[in-house]
């Protein structure tokens, strides 16, 4: 197996967070000196004319980036998604942050049930969300919040006149005594 590939991948994968070499060893259980000729490798591969990726170390984290050259194109881009309308996916994230944030990425994907890695990414392109903070969980992932154009973009001047969410209340007061699949579909 290639090896080059699996650590393009890894690299995709692992998107802004990064990756470390201590990280890598475990992951692909190679020496650093060969993740040092792989990350060399791919490093001069992406400095082709002809990719639009490079990969850059962070502190000692390696990611894998666009290349600045073709920033105009990205800013067209953005530009052109920002007249798009909100979709579904967008306003439940939105929706999630706004009612409970400062929030983590993981906290919103165990209220929406998938992950949100990627809306995530689409609204802080659109300045609808912001990075807030680091939380005190381990690892210290990551804050978000919504901004002030999200607040314009609704015409609120806080989070706090956003509409109260109705709690759901059972009213019956033999709830120990309920069998929901029975009452649901019982035989008639």
């Amino acid at each position: 197996m290639d090896l080059h590939g699996v650590l393009e991948g890894i690299l995709f994968v692992v998107g802004d967070e990064g990756i470390s070499l201590e990280q890598l060893r475990k992951v692909l259980n190679i020496s650093d000196n060969k993740i040092n000729d792989l990350l060399s490798d791919l490093m001069d591969d992406y400095d082709s004319s002809k990719r639009g990726f490079k990969i850059k170390c962070f502190g000692n984290k390696y990611k894998l980036i666009t290349k600045v050259e073709h920033k105009e194109y990205y800013e067209h881009l953005v530009a052109e998604e920002k007249s798009e309308k909100l979709s579904q996916a967008a306003l439940e994230t939105l929706a999630v942050i706004a009612y409970n944030g400062p929030v983590t990425r993981l906290i919103v994907d165990e209220i929406r049930g998938v992950d949100s890695s990627h809306m995530i990414r689409k609204l802080l392109l659109r300045n609808l969300i912001k990075e807030a903070g680091r939380s005190d969980l381990p690892g210290k992932p990551r804050l978000y919040s919504v901004t002030d154009e999200f607040l314009d973009y609704l015409g609120l001047s806080s989070v706090e006149e956003l509409p109260k969410l109705e709690s759901i209340e059972i009213k019956d007061e033999n709830i120990d005594d309920l069998d929901l699949y029975e009452s649901k579909y019982k035989e008639n």
